[in-house]
């Protein structure tokens, strides 16, 4: 049986909330209505349906999180949509104010295959052009040759959890290590230092990085890795 298609302002709604509270943090019926520009209570309804789906949980007067399930959907039409900005602004050279609304236009149709092709031509971008992190993929390894190659793939294929990377955790945020992707040399890297899938991580905290820095604790070690390196190890938590 066929996944029923979730409809574009579910997504919508679910994009907005992984924007504000990636990391797990409540984001307010105001900051949604905002982010929107649909009345408070229009957003409260909807609020109410996303709960009963099973996508968030709803707090009355305080805001929302995200569910496994809701953050799953979330972080999927996240990633086309920052993929969509890195090929408008790179490949077809829009004008940069003009690439979001472009992308939000178009990635409610962007198919899963034409997104791996984007993402095989755009060669694994990380970052979109206003440098947010381009969530990692659903690691359908059997159409990606370059996902295909990495260490430790069967660890995460199919993956139920939850799967963050190091610089979106909040702090004191505990996981364990089941994604590491990159180039050969930040792969060598990482290796270098000890990092490898199936450690436990520790996430010190948020709001005190050094020279883009995260300092972080892997099987008791304690470690201060730099943004790169950050952007592309990813924990369950």
């Amino acid at each position: 049986m066929a996944e029923s298609k979730i409809s574009e302002n579910i997504e919508e709604y679910l994009e907005v909330l992984y924007r504000n509270g990636s990391n797990g943090e409540q984001v307010s019926t105001t900051q949604l209505s905002k982010d929107l520009n649909i009345a408070p209570g229009s957003v409260t309804q909807m609020l109410k349906k996303l709960e009963d789906l099973g996508y968030i949980s709803y707090t009355p007067y305080k805001g929302a999180t995200l569910s496994d399930e809701g953050m799953k959907i979330a972080q999927k039409i996240t990633r086309k949509h920052r993929i969509l900005e890195k090929f408008l602004l790179d490949v077809l050279k829009v004008k940069e104010e003009n690439i979001h609304d472009q992308a939000c236009e178009m990635e409610h149709t962007l198919s899963d295959e034409a997104e791996r092709a984007l993402c095989t031509m755009l060669q694994h971008p990380d970052l979109c052009p206003d440098e947010n992190i381009i969530p990692a993929c659903n690691f359908d390894f059997g159409s990606c040759q370059e996902c295909f190659s990495q260490k430790d793939f069967d660890q995460v294929i199919n993956r139920k959890f939850n799967l963050l990377s190091i610089s979106e955790l909040n702090a004191d945020t505990e996981g364990v290590i089941s994604f590491i992707r990159g180039n050969d040399e930040l792969l060598d890297d990482i290796t270098s230092e000890g990092i490898k899938v199936g450690s436990n991580l520790k996430y010190e905290f948020s709001d005190t990085r050094a020279d883009n820095h995260y300092l972080v604790t892997i099987d008791d070690r304690e470690l201060n890795i730099p943004s790169e390196m950050a952007n592309n190890i990813f924990v369950r938590v």
